[in-house]
């Protein structure tokens, strides 16, 4: 039988304008009792840091994690082990971890927060591994960012391949031209509609 300190037996509360009595949030409470009734999840945060339970994420983990220790005494570490289903979501609160799956409950939830076009991309691999105590929401803001940079990385990769072919095939076709003319051409050609790739008749822009 648990002892519940009459001062904190009960806590008047609004529901739909009405005051009602209900249970205070305490240590001496059990699971059953703490779970017929409703908390804000800025009284499950209060408790777990008047009880010294590192926690983070959502009010479904936050009321998992206070009934098991209600029952229990144990402390959680803090770290969450994701499986896949209705039993454990992920939330944008929770911290990545150091123990970080690709599995597909990651990927969903990624997808549901970026679209379909979502793959675990090295880089952003790399990125999870290396910011364990970052949330999943800074990883769906990371992955934007990651993205932005390989979209940016290929286009300039693209211009240097188009620029270097061009110059090439300048010269194979023009051997005693020299580079400022090949550029020029590069840069006649450039502002014309159409492809970037060389033809005799660029040779206009010596003209």
């Amino acid at each position: 039988m648990q002892i519940v300190p009459p001062d904190e037996k009960y806590l008047p509360t609004e529901w739909n304008g009405v005051f009602m009595e209900r249970p205070a949030l305490s240590r001496y409470m059990s699971s059953a009792e703490f779970r017929e009734y409703y908390y804000l999840k800025e009284e499950l945060v209060d408790f777990c840091r008047q009880e010294g339970l590192h926690l983070s994420g959502g009010k479904v983990r936050l009321g998992d994690a206070i009934a098991h220790y209600l029952d229990t005494g144990q402390k959680p570490s803090g770290e969450r082990v994701y499986r896949c289903g209705n039993i454990v979501d992920i939330s944008e609160d929770d911290l990545i971890g150091k123990e970080v799956r690709y599995s597909e409950c990651h990927r969903r939830f990624f997808r549901e927060r970026i679209g379909d076009s979502f793959k675990f991309k090295v880089p952003f691999q790399r990125w999870l591994k290396s910011n364990p105590d970052k949330t999943y929401g800074d990883a769906v803001e990371a992955y934007h960012a990651i993205m932005e940079d390989i979209r940016t990385t290929e286009t300039i990769i693209d211009r240097q391949f188009e620029y270097n072919t061009y110059i090439r095939d300048f010269f194979k076709d023009n051997k005693g031209l020299k580079l400022k003319d090949a550029i020029a051409c590069w840069k006649f050609k450039k502002a014309q509609r159409g492809h970037n790739r060389y033809e005799r008749k660029d040779l206009i822009a010596l003209e």
